[in-house]
Order: structure tokens, then C-alpha cells, then sequence
């Protein structure tokens, strides 16, 4: 008889509902006599016919029983099944139904279940004979039933196995967490190729999942946890890592003194210690982030704090540490939170803060085994605040070090106004920026920059903002003072290595930039050279820039640099009203370059105020892609009107002195110089005269500047150094530049391309009344 030919049909009652014409010939009964008939009354008929009977029923013992549904209902079909199956198939089948730990589920063209493992018992609380017939979704009362039928439906018209497929359970009642199992799904079909239907398997995988997902989250916290030496960043890196990997809320309170970088406290932690709340992630926030308070006494946060446990709470409505927190209380009920993890921030016995992790709604309640991933996210969380601390308590002292060493408030130049653009940043602070006057009304405008963090690159710019005030009081052109603050830092960082290993300022290479621009208000000029730093730019009264008009400013080396590479200087003309910036390195690509993104901030500065001007481009910046400390100067150009400045050329011959002398007095006199004040004056440039006659060469120049010192300058081509030299009593010549050391402020030399200007200081010697006139504005001629 061929195999798989249908013999019986019998329904689950026992009772023969078809009797198949190859079930005739074996047996011996019509189709007529066994329907209807029990299969028990039947096999007592076989028993009582005698042998001939049995002989037959032993042609037919290799028969295969299998379920079916036919509508609702399971019937059983007896199939002759020939030579296929052995004894030890049949063994195997019942070992795997019976007692693998692996469910196995026979599913129909329809995907029903008709047969399934019994070593379970029973399935979702629900016995394994109630689940017969059902859709295999609907028995296993899978989270995503569709997309489940949808993979099994494919297997079952592509034959293309699915193994080891992930699926969810909704979570059962009375069951504490959801249930994971691996399905795998192969195709069945009979000897002819015909679907019969699938065989699926599924095996619990829920302890192993949620094993595999606390070490990813742990790794997880190590990778991105840390990064930033800022202790809120630390925290906010915390709270986007584990939401929603491990919980659905996430809420972090850190010690208020660890966040300004004080030494944490130990435990027990006071009750009256303010704790400030750094970072937060999920639907419903307790506090605003940055609200600081002290823990209300008698809950779960308070008790951490004072053991350093952690700690698994269940959240019940009447639970009586909620009455003791009124708002985490009414929280947590408009959030459905119902598990909570509250895990202290400790470092060696010392608390930092407290974390707390909640879930909500569907979520499964945490475990003891949570319980330690929690504490262990923490732990390293803690290090990685404590580090944060330590660095911010730098920060925060090299920070007041650097902003002790600035200019507190910029000094007023009658003919620069100044506006700094200073934002700190914690990898940095060596940035630095000055005005200084110098003789002729002129003034010095400096943007520095020490490469490094901390204290130490604060100590290092204040000794190369010392240098450079100390340089800038030779009167050097900015090249020439660049040169010489090079080779100050040269000898500096040459120090810097021979210090210990243990001593900070021993750990990095000394790397420094200047830019400095010297203003003339009287030439209208303006003298630049650089080293290190981006080009400076100008821009125009009518909002035109185009970095410095009409010439570039070709860069020089770094500070310090090995070589002896120049630094160019550049003179450029400036109008009155020209807004001049100079900047750090940050500040290079987005504002200072022609195409960066901000620097039509700048062109536009025209006759802005420049705190406006400052104020719009620090907004603008954008904060996560700056590098380095921004430092910007902002200085508005001003003309010395020319009331104030006498020029007069000079013979070079004796009579130069006495035309020297008689114009100075008219001018002091227009000025309303005192009388005292007058006569040294003219004695001072009687002086300086006198000495350009004699060892100077043609042409000579007298130029009196009266502004917030009364400056006299003569100048001549030669390039000889005036030196001071101490007369002998009876020497009748020599005591010229004595002389005007012993009356000026300060005296000096000032070197150009042609020659020299010897120029000496004093104070304007001007009363009150003619004091106001010469600071009041010109008035328009009446009409």
C-alpha cells in the first residue's frame, strides 16, 4: 500500500467519521459497517474474529496517527505509513513532545496549532489542550502578533527556514517581567511536495537577553560616560545612556559643593546639605534642571546618602515616604511610575549625590540584578564626576588667576575706544588682550594667546602680558617687540624644561601667538605685526572690510619658534571711525575669515556700539564646535583734532632753538598751560632741539601733542642713539639729556624707517577750567 494513503478518519470523541476504500481492503469492513463505530469496539471485534482478522491488522501496524482540524474541531486521520518510520522515529518524536525543554508547535496551512509539546504543561496559564486549533498568535499572545504572522506566512510560501528569531510576549498576568524566546520556523511537507504546514520552536530566552542587555548598558556607560571634564556634561551623558536602555526616567542630584569643585562630604550626609539637580531624561521632570534643595529626611534619597546603599522600591500610592516628598509624590503618579532604583554617587566613602531610575506603564519592574548594573553605572559615573571636580576647582582657580591678571576694567583712550570679547573655556585659559598708551597719544593694541589649560597657562600669560607691558615702555615698533617677546618666551620655555617632571609647568611644550597694532591718532595710521595669530580686520566707517585695506598683514611664526624667521609689520591708514578687531584662534575661521560664517557680523560694524557689536557675535557662536579660548578686541578709531598737535619744521642750524622755544610758548599758551609747566616745556625742547642740531642730521621736525600727557618730540635722520651722559662740574656741555630726565615723566627714542624721534612726557600742567574746554567738542559755526 503506498505511503501516506488515508485509511481512517476518527473524531475526538473515538468514533470512525470516514473509512477510506484502502481501510476496506485491509480490514474488511465496508465504508457502511465501520462509520459511526467506536475504534474500541472495533478492536474488541478484531479480538473475537479469531486470527485470520489479526493477520490483517498486522499487515497495517506501520500506521501513522496525526491531528487535523476539520472547522473547529481536531479529528484524528490513521495513514498507512509503509516503510518510513522506524521505531526509533517514533521514540524520538515522543521524547522531543514529551520532554524537550524546547516548545515545539505543529501549525496547520493556516497557521493553527494542532500539536504541540506537552513538557510545559501549560502555556500563558492556559492548558495545552484549550490551545488546539487556535492561531499560533493568538496562543502565545505575542507584543507584536502582524508582524509574527507575517515571518511564518513567508516561511510557509518560500520553504526559507527563520531560526533564532527574537520575539516578545505581552507580559502575563502574575508574571513579574515579560517573557523573550527565540522562535524558529520550518516548513512541512508530505512526500509529493505538498505544504502541509510549519513546524515551529521556541525556546525561552529571557534570563540570557536580559543578561546580554546589562553588560551592553554597562559598556555603554564606560563609552560615553566621561568624556567631558565638566561634572553637569558628566551627568547629562549619564542620563542619555541609560534612558531608555535601562529605565525610563532618569534623574540626577549632584552635592552642590562637588559642583564648584569643594572636597565631598562623608556620610552620613546632614540633612540640610543642598543637593542641586544636574541632568534629567524621560517625560516628566520632578524639578527644573539647576533648582537646588536639600532632600526632604525619611525617603529613599535621604537614606542612600546616609549609608551609601542602594536601594529597590516598590512604588505603592500609600507609601509613607511619598507624604514626606509632595512633588517627586505627585511626579511619579502622573508619570505611571510603579519601580524604583535610587543609587548613591560615592567616591571612597564619600557621597558626591544620588541617582534615581524609574519605570513606568508596560515597563518591567527592576530587579535585584538591576540593582547591581544600577550601582555599577554609578560607580563609574562617580569617578568620572570626581575627575570633573577636580579639574573644575582647577579651572575655576586659574580662571580667577587669569581674570585677576586682565585689565579689570579697560582703561579710556581719548582716541580708541575699546570693547573685549572674552568666553573662557575649560580647555583653555591663557588668552589675554591690552591697550596700552604710549607716547604721542598713540596707543598699543595686544590680543595674546598661551596655548595649554589651567593654572599653568595662566601663570604663563601673566608673565607674557608682564613682558610685554615692560617691552612696550622701550617705545618699540610692533615687529621689534615681537622679536624681543619671542626671544622672552624662547628663554622662558627653556626654563619651563628644566623644571622637575612633577611640576605643571613641566608637562607640555610652551606654544604662544601676539598680534599687535600700534594706532597713530595723528598720522592716522596704524602698524601691525603678528605672530601666530589670524589676521586682524578693519573695517570701514561705511561698513566696508576686506581684511586690512589696501594691504594684508603676511603672518609671522609663533612665539618662541625655533629659527630665525621675522615678523613683518604692515602700516596701513586708517580713517576716523574705523572699527579695528583682532582675535585668538577660535575666532579665525568663523568671524575673522572672509568666508566664515559670522563675519557678516563684523562688516556690518560700521558706527554700531561696539558692546551691541560684542554681544551679537557672542550670541551667534556657536557652542559645541569652538576649540580653544575665543578672545576678541574691538577698537573704534578716533583723530586727535588738530588743535591739539603743533608741527614745526626746523633749521638745522642754532637758530632752530630760539624758533623752537618761541613756538611752544605761543601753543602752551593757547592751550592754557600754568606758567611752571610752561617753562619746562620750553626747556625740554630747547633740549631736544639743541641736541638734533648737533648730532642729528636734516630735516628737523618739532611736534607738541597735548592730550593726556603734554608730549614733546623732535625729530631728525639720523640714526644715532641718544645716550645720557653725567657732566663733570666744570664741563660746559653734556647735561641735555640729564636735564630732561630730571623734568620729563619718561623720555625715549623712537626709531622709523628714516631716522629717529626723541621724545619726552609730562603732565599737561592745565586748570580745571581750560581743561574742560579742551575736552569739550567742537561746536558747529552758527549759521
Amino acid at each position: 500500500m503506498p505511503s501516506g494513503d488515508v485509511l481512517v478518519l476518527i473524531d475526538d470523541s473515538g468514533r470512525v467519521v470516514e473509512w477510506g476504500r484502502p481501510a476496506e481492503e485491509l480490514f474488511g469492513w465496508s465504508a457502511e459497517e465501520a462509520v459511526g463505530r467506536s475504534v474500541a469496539a472495533l478492536m474488541r471485534e478484531v479480538a473475537a474474529d479469531g486470527e485470520s482478522r489479526r493477520e490483517r491488522f498486522s499487515d497495517a501496524a506501520a500506521v501513522l496517527v496525526k491531528p487535523v482540524l476539520r472547522g473547529t474541531s481536531v479529528v484524528w486521520q490513521v495513514l498507512s505509513a509503509g516503510d518510513t518510520m522506524s521505531g526509533q522515529d517514533v521514540a524520538i518524536l515522543k521524547a522531543m513532545f514529551t520532554h524537550s525543554p524546547v516548545v515545539l508547535h505543529v501549525l496547520d496551512d493556516q497557521l493553527r496549532v494542532v500539536r504541540m509539546s506537552t513538557a510545559t504543561g501549560e502555556l500563558n496559564n492556559t492548558p495545552v489542550g484549550h490551545l488546539l486549533g487556535k492561531h499560533f498568535t493568538e496562543a502565545w499572545e505575542l507584543e507584536d502578533p502582524e508582524e509574527e504572522a507575517a515571518v511564518a506566512q513567508r516561511v510557509m510560501e518560500t520553504g526559507e527556514p527563520v531560526v533564532n528569531r527574537l520575539v516578545r510576549h505581552v507580559k502575563a498576568p502574575g508574571r513579574p517581567t515579560r517573557r523573550i524566546q527565540s522562535f524558529s520556523y520550518f516548513r512541512l511537507e508530505d512526500p509529493h511536495d505538498r505544504v502541509l504546514g510549519l513546524v515551529a520552536s521556541a525556546v525561552d530566552v529571557t534570563e540570557r537577553e536580559n543578561a546580554q542587555n546589562r553588560l551592553a548598558l554597562l559598556d555603554t556607560v564606560r563609552r560615553q560616560v566621561g568624556h567631558r571634564l565638566n561634572v553637569a556634561a558628566v551627568c547629562q551623558e549619564l542620563v542619555e545612556a541609560v534612558v531608555p536602555a535601562f529605565a525610563d526616567i532618569a534623574d540626577v542630584e549632584v552635592i552642590e559643593d562637588v559642583i564648584r569643585g569643594d572636597e565631598p562630604p562623608p556620610v552620613p550626609v546632614p540633612g540640610d546639605v543642598p543637593l542641586r539637580r544636574t541632568a534629567f531624561q524621560g517625560r516628566i521632570a520632578v524639578q527644573p534642571v539647576g533648582v537646588v534643595r536639600p532632600l526632604p529626611t525619611g525617603t529613599p534619597f535621604s537614606h542612600v546618602l546616609s549609608d551609601l546603599r542602594p536601594r529597590l522600591v516598590s512604588i505603592e500610592e500609600d507609601g509613607s515616604w511619598l507624604a514626606a516628598d509632595p512633588a517627586r509624590a505627585e511626579v511619579i503618579r502622573r508619570s505611571g511610575s510603579h519601580s524604583l532604583i535610587v543609587a548613591p554617587l560615592a567616591l571612597r566613602g564619600h557621597a558626591l549625590g544620588v541617582v534615581s531610575f524609574y519605570r513606568h506603564q508596560q515597563e518591567d519592574p527592576f530587579e535585584e540584578e538591576d540593582v547591581v548594573v544600577a550601582s555599577a553605572v554609578c560607580a563609574h559615573t562617580a569617578l568620572c564626576i570626581d575627575n570633573a571636580r577636580q579639574f573644575m576647582r582647577e579651572w575655576i582657580i586659574a580662571r580667577t588667576v587669569q581674570r585677576r591678571l586682565l585689565p579689570q576694567q579697560p582703561a579710556t583712550h581719548a582716541t580708541v575706544d575699546i570693547c573685549p570679547l572674552h568666553l573662557p573655556s575649560p580647555e583653555s585659559g591663557g588668552a589675554w588682550f591690552d591697550a596700552i598708551a604710549l607716547p604721542g597719544a598713540r596707543t598699543a593694541l595686544i590680543v595674546g594667546d598661551v596655548a595649554g589649560q589651567g593654572i599653568a597657562a595662566a601663570i604663563t600669560m601673566g608673565l607674557l602680558r608682564t613682558a610685554v607691558h615692560t617691552l612696550a615702555a622701550l617705545d618699540l615698533q610692533p615687529d621689534e617687540l615681537l622679536a624681543r617677546l619671542s626671544d622672552t618666551t624662547a628663554r622662558l620655555a627653556a626654563a619651563y624644561a628644566e623644571l622637575p617632571p612633577t611640576e605643571p609647568l613641566d608637562r607640555e611644550p610652551l606654544t604662544a601667538g601676539c598680534v599687535i597694532a600700534i594706532y597713530d591718532p595723528v598720522g592716522l595710521t596704524c602698524t601691525i605685526a603678528r605672530a601666530g595669530l589670524p589676521e586682524p580686520v578693519a573695517v570701514l566707517p561705511d561698513s566696508t572690510s576686506a581684511g586690512l585695506p589696501g594691504l594684508s598683514v603676511p603672518p609671522g611664526p609663533p612665539l618662541a619658534e625655533t629659527g630665525n624667521a621675522p615678523f613683518p609689520a604692515t602700516t596701513v591708514s586708517l580713517p576716523e571711525g574705523s572699527t579695528l578687531a583682532l582675535g585668538s584662534a577660535a575666532l579665525a575661521d568663523e568671524v575673522l575669515a572672509p568666508s566664515g560664517a559670522l563675519r557678516p557680523l563684523l562688516d556690518g560694524a560700521g558706527t554700531r556700539h561696539l558692546p551691541d557689536l560684542c554681544d551679537d557675535i557672542a550670541h551667534a557662536l556657536p557652542d559645541d564646535h569652538r576649540t580653544g579660548e575665543t578672545l576678541m578686541l574691538l577698537a573704534r578709531t578716533k583723530a586727535l583734532p588738530p588743535d591739539r598737535v603743533l608741527t614745526l619744521s626746523l633749521p638745522a642750524d642754532p637758530e632752530a632753538a630760539p624758533i623752537a622755544r618761541a613756538a611752544a610758548r605761543r601753543q602752551l599758551k593757547a592751550w592754557g598751560v600754568d606758567e611752571e609747566t610752561a617753562f619746562t616745556t620750553e626747556l625740554i625742547v630747547s633740549e631736544l632741539v639743541g641736541n638734533a642740531v648737533r648730532y642729528g642730521a636734516p630735516p628737523l621736525q618739532l611736534r607738541l601733542i597735548f592730550e593726556r600727557m603734554l608730549t614733546c618730540e623732535v625729530s631728525d635722520a639720523a640714526t644715532s642713539a641718544p645716550q645720557v651722559r653725567h657732566a663733570r662740574t666744570i664741563d660746559e656741555t653734556g647735561r641735555g639729556l640729564f636735564i630732561i630726565a630730571s623734568l620729563a615723566d619718561q623720555w625715549g627714542t623712537r626709531y622709523q624707517a628714516q631716522g629717529k624721534t626723541v621724545w619726552a612726557e609730562q603732565p599737561t600742567g592745565v586748570s580745571t577750567e581750560h581743561r574742560n574746554d579742551a575736552e569739550r567738542p567742537p561746536t558747529s559755526p552758527p549759521p
